[in-house]
């Protein structure tokens, strides 16, 4: 039986969802327990569901490591204290994200031999049902050519678990597909995952190639630069989105254009629905760790507990062990 902490405070649409998206989940797998932290009055409708653990601080979003790690009765600190005391195996939280992932970093500590902790998410491709797995997208300002190494890997791992990718095609982001193109650092890491046997490494990629190129399936970048990618995309889906839309509605024949083209656009928001992967993973640390996006509703939290329920599964917090030694 595996074991899920939630921390069901927090998020922007409050624990409401976070309940719904839980009593789904169980429904769905039957070798799953989850231990439910929040404030009890705002969780009655998952009596008899699992268990409620009470707590009666909420950790703001613009909270801050050393801002958890003082809340002690807060629910994002007792949900990840659970895996630290080995009662849960992993936790996943739609709050404050630099104050999760940097809480749980310090709490759970780092597997031996990993330098940094990565970021890592799932980006959906031009091809239904297909994703590209980017980190690091947010952990780290800053990275060194062994830590982007080691993200390759973890990356890798993360691809063909999550994505069920058996051997997963690796990219540097760089701003040229020549060995010789990108800062020293990039030029420094091509290196090292040319001589890592332990991934497919395939060579440099430039961020437009990345999110078009159905054959992409890890694409490896420092904190930095892959946040910047990531929020890239997020901003270009979202101005599409508001240019169809205005397109669509002009007057009374793009509203007729609209019908004979719905199908199509309802097919192009599928593809890029955030919703199907639901949150983040902090790779490298001493538990299973999952970032759900603030905004989440019943269906992307679902999506988080099913990559946490994913990784723990698969041991991977083992094999990146074991990956790393």
């Amino acid at each position: 039986m595996l074991t899920i902490a939630v921390d069901t405070m927090g998020s922007d649409n409050g624990s409401q969802p976070i309940c719904e998206a839980i009593k789904s989940f169980l429904k769905q797998y039957k070798d799953v327990k989850i231990i439910a932290v929040g404030k009890k009055e705002e969780l009655a409708s998952l009596d008899g569901v699992c268990e409620v653990v009470d707590a009666s601080q909420v950790v703001p979003m613009t909270a801050g490591a050393l801002d958890v790690l003082r809340m002690k009765d807060s629910s994002m600190l007792k949900a990840i204290n659970l895996v630290k005391e080995g009662k849960a195996d992993g936790v996943v939280s739609a709050g404050s994200t630099g104050g999760f992932l940097a809480s749980a970093t310090i709490t759970l500590k780092m597997i031996k031999g990993v330098k940094r902790a990565a970021l890592v998410t799932a980006m959906p491709l031009q091809e239904k049902g297909k994703f590209m797995t980017l980190l690091d997208c947010g952990a780290n300002i800053e990275n060194s050519s062994e830590e982007l190494n080691q993200f390759a890997l973890m990356g890798s791992l993360y691809s063909k678990v999550v994505c069920n990718i058996s051997n997963p095609r690796v990219y540097l982001l760089s701003n040229g597909s020549e060995d010789e193109k990108g800062t020293q650092l990039i030029k420094e890491t091509n290196k090292l995952l040319k001589e890592n046997k332990k991934i497919n490494f395939v060579g440099n990629i430039e961020a437009r190639e990345a999110i078009l190129d159905k054959n992409v399936d890890v694409v490896v970048a420092d904190g930095f630069s892959g946040n910047i990618f990531l929020k890239s995309i997020e901003g270009t889906a979202k101005y599409l989105s508001k240019l169809l839309k205005q397109s669509f509605t002009m007057n009374l024949k793009t509203k007729i254009g609209y019908l004979f083209a719905k199908k199509g656009i309802e097919n192009l928001k599928s593809s890029m629905d955030y919703k199907a992967v639901g949150g983040a993973l902090l790779l490298g640390v001493n538990g299973v760790v999952v970032k759900a996006h603030g905004n989440s509703d019943e269906v992307s939290f679902k999506s988080a507990l099913n990559v946490l329920y994913k990784m723990i599964k698969n041991d991977v917090v083992n094999q990146i062990r074991q990956g790393i030694e």
